[in-house]
């Protein structure tokens, strides 16, 4: 197994450019591939992720074309992939994968859809049980509820409400609302219990919007898509700056003093995990929790800043990561340097990401000193008196665990990291920006 191995290292300062949101990336070749006109796609992330949404829409038929760094000229199909039969192969791509699926179901044509091992222990039942209410026809082709799967021509019946599940994964809630606009029926989703990740779903809305279609929504319960809509092409459109990746770089500089810098993203920011600045920093948002680690940060027009409270010393956390699930990943790192006991709750979609996130931290937390107790939906930390150094972090082939990991070195520790490539999912360059603000 390839090993990267980081020193210790006791100062992160420096400026970084944020690679484009992984999350938006996605979405917006879905919807660029599905409406009507050329859009030209500036700043998309390249990843493994968005490599499987690529090659899948290619092999859907859709002219694409990559006519300058990180920038995708995407000639809509209206609605209509001209390729009508396709096995389609997606790795571990969850933010491909969900919307895929919905948008196959009920688009007329045979398609096989497929992945890694782990994208096959991934639920997908719930999603596939609400395309059911609506007419789709999918087939389990291993275990009921995980894919892969094999989808057919749906018989559109869209007369009653579409009940989802909403406490999973809010993917599968994307997935519907961006697909149902194919049917050119009005179309209603109805929430059943509470809905998890709802910034994720914001940004689903707001993408939506920018494509042509506004989706009535009352609260999170109720979202009705009207009849004869469609999506079309906004023209030039412009990716943010990944939020989630903005995380790790802003809690090196509140773990290690800073200041870093993050060019790419503001606090106007359409993703949720911009309020990952919230429970780090002083609360700059009016739903910010009241708890928080006392970092100080700064924005501007399209930079965020973050250096170590006065003193040094970091606070404890006790929050609902409700709202931020994928940055709460790094709060769990940072919850090494404070002082005290931190508490992350209302974090059960860790358990079916790319791993089982809540089990994976807790035991390579555990690895470098912490006492560690986890629940269900929730993880509890306490630092140890000092980081036990030349821990071997196994990373699980997620992204999240390789890049959260490498902040441990900011302690003074070395740490080696295993299957270092794992970032490419999201973030291919991570480790080389990284080394780029660990000056000392």
């Amino acid at each position: 197994m390839e090993q990267l191995s980081l020193p210790a290292r006791h100062k992160a300062q420096g400026t970084i450019t944020l690679p484009g949101s992984k999350s938006i990336s996605n979405r917006t070749l879905l919807l660029a591939a599905l409406a009507s006109g050329v859009t030209e796609i500036r700043d998309l992330l390249a990843s493994d992720d968005t490599s499987r949404m690529l090659e899948a829409l290619q092999t859907l038929g859709v002219k694409l074309e990559n006519f300058a760094e990180n920038a995708w000229r995407v000639t809509g199909c209206n609605g209509n992939f001209p390729n009508k039969n396709a096995e389609i192969f997606l790795g571990n791509a969850g933010t491909a994968f969900r919307p895929l699926t919905a948008a196959l179901a009920l688009a007329g044509g045979d398609y096989t859809l497929s992945g890694v091992p782990r994208m096959h222990e991934r639920p997908i039942g719930d999603l596939v049980d609400a395309l059911k209410q609506a007419g789709s026809e999918v087939h389990y082709l291993a275990n009921n509820g995980f894919p892969p799967l094999k989808l057919y021509p749906p018989k559109i019946d869209l007369s009653k409400p579409i009940k989802i599940r909403g406490d999973v994964s809010s993917q599968f809630l994307t997935a519907l609302l961006m697909a149902l606009p194919l049917t050119k029926q009005k179309a209603t989703i109805e929430v059943v219990g509470e809905l998890i990740s709802k910034p994720y779903i914001e940004i689903t809305l707001n993408l939506m919007a920018k494509f042509g279609i506004d989706v009535v929504r009352d609260g999170w319960e109720r979202f009705t898509i009207p009849e004869n809509c469609s999506y079309k092409s906004p023209g030039i459109f412009f990716v943010e700056g990944d939020a989630s990746s903005a995380s790790y770089f802003l809690a090196a500089g509140a773990i290690s003093g800073g200041p870093v810098r993050v060019i790419g993203i503001s606090k106007d920011s359409i993703q949720g995990d911009v309020k990952f600045t919230g429970p780090l920093g002083q609360p700059v948002y009016t739903t910010a929790p009241l708890s928080y680690m006392n970092a100080i940060i700064s924005w501007g027009d399209n930079w965020i800043e973050s250096r170590a409270p006065v003193g040094g010393k970091l606070l404890p956390l006790n929050i609902d990561c409700n709202h931020i699930p994928d940055a709460a990943m790094t709060l769990a790192i940072v919850a090494l340097f404070a002082e005290g006991t931190s508490t992350l709750r209302n974090i059960a979609s860790w358990r079916v990401k790319e791993t089982d996130r809540i089990a994976a931290m807790a035991t390579e937390l555990r690895k470098v000193g912490a006492i560690v107790e986890e629940g269900a939906d929730y993880i509890k930390i306490t630092p140890p008196a000092q980081l036990t150094p030349n821990a071997v972090i196994d990373t699980y082939d997620d992204h999240r665990m390789a890049m959260c990991f490498s902040l441990v070195s900011l302690g003074g520790v070395p740490i080696t990291i295993n299957d270092p490539a794992c970032v490419n999912k999201t973030f291919p360059n991570y480790f080389k920006e990284f080394k780029n603000i660990a000056i000392s």
